[in-house]
């Protein structure tokens, strides 16, 4: 039989439609993107483009301070950080890369990649464990204000999911041209090692292993700085004649003091395990210390909890992941469903959605991802009245119900105008956002498009502590979109020079790249990945009890 070719397009949707209606009871989400239309080749191009260039600067972080400060780690003897990280972690597991373009062309006239510090979650004798290696490479592994604040942001994660810490230790402590933005402050370098105290307070191990200081011995003039990290820790490992371990280099102890000192005696590998008794382990080079750090993690028993095992068995999505490039797309004015990426998300592309008729402009439903229980929350609009209303009456479900939530964010805000305020979407919106707040679940971000004023609290932006923040390369984050921003700046500007460049300006601080860099989210991430990114994270944390103490307030 032949079929018409004008009737084919007609046909092949029905047959979808059919296969669809089969699987309604399944929950499966319907996908009628058409990958052949020169509006998907389009957005995918650009997508592809932007993963390109991502890639590509990930890469180049990845080789830290370069090849010359390579080869003087090699000529001591050292292994480089990350093969470091590679001894330390089983074989072939994966490791979750924190905030890897941290630092990113922030420091004026500096290349401080990864903020001289590798932050992670990878698999240690079977166990997950957060791990914080120091990049020697980078300016001799000395914390920058952005290095502080990504090891805290290792440290938080840690303390949230009950993960073991291990640190690969191998740094001069603050950098002194930077000490006032890395010492004095709650936020800064004495937070480590208060995170440290409280953690193992809480059961939660803290192993550190001493590889050595590379600041060459006139520039060790700092106080403390990473002695206290071994110092602190539960056990650690020191690598003989490289680690060192003092509260003050040579030069200083010798301008406090007067006494001549080498760095060997006063706070070598020996001398702290057969002496001091600050180091419990005592290691012949690098490879040995890392093997011992293994061991260690070997024998923690209960301590630091055991991953959860998850409720069903994991399947994958029946649509090819490959195809959120053609669908997103990198322009944030262009609507889609979000509903096609959840279905190239969640297992067997289920979605049991919740109040499907109401509140349109919000998608709520459970799924499963990596056979983890979820509550997703995604926008397909801005948030009228009844969107928060819903968003608002889900979260209390799911935090009754103790199910974990995942935030799939493209928003432009809360509506505005009269008829929206005289609906009540002040008060309706602040029941949004005051339920993310208080939600005692884990929470989980994607920031897929746009994240936009009020939206962005509403949709669990950072300051709504979310047990991890991930953005897609085409994400945007600000205080408005850029359309909105040009008529705000036609209205309070007249002079056209100035609004085009503060339009420039803000639109260059809304990119995923600038907020990566600063670590305001948790590392850019490829949209094929998120499915695998989210399933850790969903295996990383912790069900507590909690109190659902609010119950479920019908909206």
């Amino acid at each position: 039989m032949t079929i018409p070719a004008a009737i084919r397009p007609t046909l092949k949707r029905a047959l979808q439609c059919s296969t669809l209606c089969r699987h309604y009871h399944a929950n499966v989400l319907p996908s009628l993107i058409s990958t052949s239309s020169p509006e998907f080749a389009a957005r995918a191009q650009g997508m592809d483009e932007l993963v390109k260039d991502l890639e590509a600067k990930m890469a180049e972080a990845r080789l830290g301070g370069g090849a010359k400060a390579a080869e003087r780690m090699r000529s001591k003897g050292k292994k480089l950080p990350r093969e470091r990280l590679g001894l330390l972690l089983d074989p072939h597991t994966p490791f979750l890369e924190l905030s890897s373009l941290a630092a990113h062309e922030v420091y004026p006239g500096e290349s401080i990649p990864g903020a001289g510090i590798i932050t992670g979650i990878g698999r240690i004798s079977g166990r997950e464990c957060v791990v914080v290696v120091n990049d020697a490479t980078v300016k001799g592994g000395s914390y920058y204000p952005l290095t502080v604040k990504k090891h805290l942001r290792a440290q938080e994660i840690a303390r949230e999911n009950g993960l073991p810490c291990v640190y690969v230790v191998e740094s001069g402590g603050a950098a002194l041209p930077h000490q006032a933005n890395v010492f004095p402050d709650r936020e800064h370098f004495g937070r480590i090692f208060y995170n440290m105290a409280q953690m193992s307070a809480h059961g939660i191990p803290q192993i550190a292993v001493v590889h050595g200081i590379s600041f060459p011995s006139s520039l060790m003039l700092y106080v403390a700085g990473g002695a206290y990290v071994p110092a602190m820790a539960d056990e650690n490992i020191i690598v003989q004649n490289q680690g060192r371990i003092f509260l003050a280099g040579p030069p200083l102890v010798k301008a406090a003091t007067g006494e001549d000192v080498d760095e060997e005696t006063l706070g070598g590998g020996l001398m702290h395990s057969s002496e001091s008794g600050v180091t419990d382990h005592l290691a012949r080079d690098d490879e040995h210390a890392l093997a011992i750090a293994r061991a260690v993690v070997g024998d923690f028993g209960e301590a630091g909890g055991v991953a959860s095992v998850p409720s069903r068995t994991p399947e994958d999505p029946i649509y090819d992941a490959g195809e959120l490039h053609g669908i997103v797309g990198t322009d944030s004015r262009q609507p889609f469903d979000m509903r096609d990426v959840i279905a190239r998300v969640v297992d067997g592309s289920r979605f049991r959605e919740f109040k499907k008729e109401y509140g349109t402009t919000i998608v709520t439903g459970f799924a499963h991802i990596h056979g983890y229980q979820v509550g997703i929350i995604a926008n397909n609009g801005i948030l009228f009245s009844p969107s928060a209303l819903k968003a608002t009456h889900f979260i209390e479900l799911c935090s009754q119900r103790r199910v974990p939530l995942l935030f799939l964010v493209n928003v432009t805000g809360y509506m505005v105008g009269s008829k929206a305020e005289k609906g009540g979407i002040a008060k309706d919106g602040a029941k949004m956002v005051r339920a993310v707040a208080c939600a005692d679940v884990p929470k989980f971000t994607v920031v897929v498009g746009g994240s936009f004023g009020a939206g962005n609290y509403g949709m669990c932006g950072r300051a709504y502590s979310p047990r991890f923040l991930w953005m897609w390369p085409n994400a945007k984050v600000s205080v408005m979109g850029s359309g909105q921003l040009s008529q705000v700046m036609t209205t309070v500007s007249r002079d056209p020079a100035q609004h085009a460049s503060l339009k420039s300006e803000i639109e260059h601080q809304s990119t995923a790249l600038y907020a990566t860099a600063r670590l305001w989210d948790d590392g850019i991430i490829r949209p094929a990945d998120t499915r695998d990114v989210v399933g850790l994270g969903l295996a990383l944390a912790r069900r507590e009890k909690g109190t659902g103490r609010l119950g479920v307030f019908r909206m």
